[in-house]
């Protein structure tokens, strides 16, 4: 800031406002006390001081500031009409003034001398906040040279009682100190114990201490009495000053046992494996087997309740076409039958969702439209409207994926409200994580795939069960089905390594959403294996 003292401002106007054209801080006094008080309060740069003032004149009030300590950085710049005689202008170097300049001023000399002086001010500012920061880290560096003097001691008395071989480096790499434990392994203090030929690690333990990070590894060492080699755990730990390593604290902890414990428990581990692998193909030998008995079983029934299917039918035409009590106990019978005939083929494809199969690139369109091609008759009956976004092609077993949008679209149409057309909308759009709410992302490893309706809906409470095998939230009088259709969804969206869910409320529609991977050779499940 800068500080115009005058008792005429007619004069502090205009040095004023040039100032402030050239972005400095201005302030102002009409006198010399009132300059005074503020110097005590103030910290100004430069002070533009007239000379012939009432009171104290220019002289006295330079020195009267030249006494303060927290103006001794400030430049006075005297200015004068009337006393332009060299021993005046003497007089005002004498009394502290870096210049004296002689009224009328030329404003761009005086703008000149205050951006020099303003910056010389600045300069003396910084170098004595370096020169006070500087002073402070002689300090603290000092303190803490006395601090690791004793940390070092501490440390010495705290490694010679430790149980293992303790030991610490100076930042050459050099030995400087080891406990008794170490004469165990080496009758020199200053060399390192003998370790075996395959563990050498001279070069590369040199290398972290250059870099200043921590060291640790297994290694075996020779000891002297048993001149056998026992396992031990090497850690090297820097001890750092400034964030510079000024000593390094190693140790050495034998590990042999649990070394020995864990190559035995390894060696269980293989045979245990080997005994697993061996049950493992029984299991899938007896897997197959009880595939196989499903179908049959499956065939066995549904042949029997075709027959009665027919002969229902035959029945109700040729002998009961009169009696509508009896048309209506026979059509109950022939649905009960369609009924059992749809569940046990739900429990064939259910029990078949453990074959083994194989992933390959499938364009989702093609399958959407072969199903919508396969609804075409009861989209028409309901006068539904179904919207497809663009699908990607991803890796899938295609029967099997079929089977998941089937499953969402039949219930779409199914669940619908009555005499209201079923709204139906298929969407996707690539994501970054296996997670619901993942973020879009164009470079992301999977596709988040959303069927919504504007059906009855659900009470999202019972969202545990709307996946499990037989659970049905809709009496089967009012909506046909088995129970199935979902479970089985669940089960090949595992199978693909991904994710379904469900988001609805009563009457407001149902949205379903799968996480499924682009690549099935890219997902996390298929790397860990």
């Amino acid at each position: 800031m800068i500080l115009i003292v005058d008792d005429r401002p007619e004069n502090i106007l205009p040095l004023k406002k040039i100032l402030e054209l050239h972005n400095f801080s201005v302030d102002t006094a009409e006198s010399g006390e009132e300059a005074l008080k503020k110097v005590l309060k103030t910290n100004y740069a430069v002070i533009i001081l007239d000379v012939q003032m009432p009171g104290m004149d220019g002289f006295e009030v330079a020195n009267a500031i030249a006494g303060f300590s927290k103006a001794k950085d400030t430049s006075i710049i005297f200015l004068s009409a009337v006393n332009t005689e060299k021993r005046f202008i003497t007089q005002g170097y004498t009394s502290g003034g870096v210049d004296y300049l002689t009224k009328p001023v030329d404003p761009d000399i005086l703008v000149l001398k205050v951006k020099t002086l303003y910056r010389l001010y600045r300069q003396q500012q910084e170098l004595r906040e370096t020169h006070q920061i500087l002073q402070k880290e002689i300090e603290v560096r000092k303190r803490a040279q006395e601090e690791v003097e004793v940390r070092m001691q501490e440390l010495r008395l705290v490694l010679a009682s430790l149980p293992q071989m303790a030991f610490m480096i100076r930042p050459d790499g050099q030995i400087e100190y080891v406990n008794e434990h170490w004469f165990r392994y080496s009758t020199n203090p200053t060399a390192f114990p003998n370790t075996h030929p395959d563990d050498g690690i001279c070069d590369e333990w040199r290398i972290y201490l250059k870099k200043g990070i921590e060291f640790s590894r297994e290694i075996r060492l020779k000891e002297l009495e048993s001149n056998e080699y026992r396992y031990h755990l090497l850690r090297l730990v820097p001890i750092k000053q400034q964030e510079v390593p000024v000593r390094w604290v190693g140790t050495y902890t034998d590990i042999h046992p649990q070394k020995m414990a864990a190559e035995l428990l390894e060696q269980e581990v293989e045979l245990r494996t080997k005994e697993l692998l061996v049950k493992n193909i029984e299991l899938e030998r007896s897997n197959h087997e009880l595939q196989q008995f499903t179908w049959v079983v499956s065939h066995d029934l549904k042949e029997p309740l075709r027959k009665i299917q027919i002969l229902n039918d035959l029945i109700k035409e040729k002998y009961l076409s009169t009696n509508p009590e009896a048309v209506s106990y026979l059509d109950r019978s022939i649905n009960s039958s369609a009924r059992m005939s749809g569940l046990i083929n739900d429990l064939l494809a259910y029990s078949q969702l453990s074959t083994p199969a194989l992933f390959q690139p499938t364009d989702l369109n093609q399958i959407v439209v072969e199903i919508l091609a396969d609804f075409d008759e009861l989209i028409t009956k309901k006068k539904a409207v179904i919207s497809v976004g663009v699908l990607p092609i991803i890796d899938t077993i295609p029967g099997r994926i079929r089977q998941v949008f089937q499953n969402l679209i039949s219930n779409a149409l199914k669940f619908s409200k009555k005499d209201i057309p079923p709204k139906i909308g298929i969407l996707a759009e690539r994501v970054k994580d296996k997670d619901l709410d993942s973020a879009p992302d164009d470079t992301g490893r999977y596709y988040r795939l959303i069927v919504h309706d504007n059906g009855i809906g659900f009470d999202e409470k019972f969202m545990d069960r709307i996946f499990v095998i037989f659970q049905r939230l809709e009496n089967q009088n009012h909506y046909e089905g088995t129970g199935i259709g979902l479970a089985i969804a669940k089960k090949n969206v595992d199978r693909h390594n991904g994710i379904i869910s469900a988001k609805s409320r009563v009457n407001e529609g149902s949205q379903f959403i799968l996480i499924l991977p682009i690549d099935q050779n890219d997902t996390p499940e298929i790397k860990n294996r």
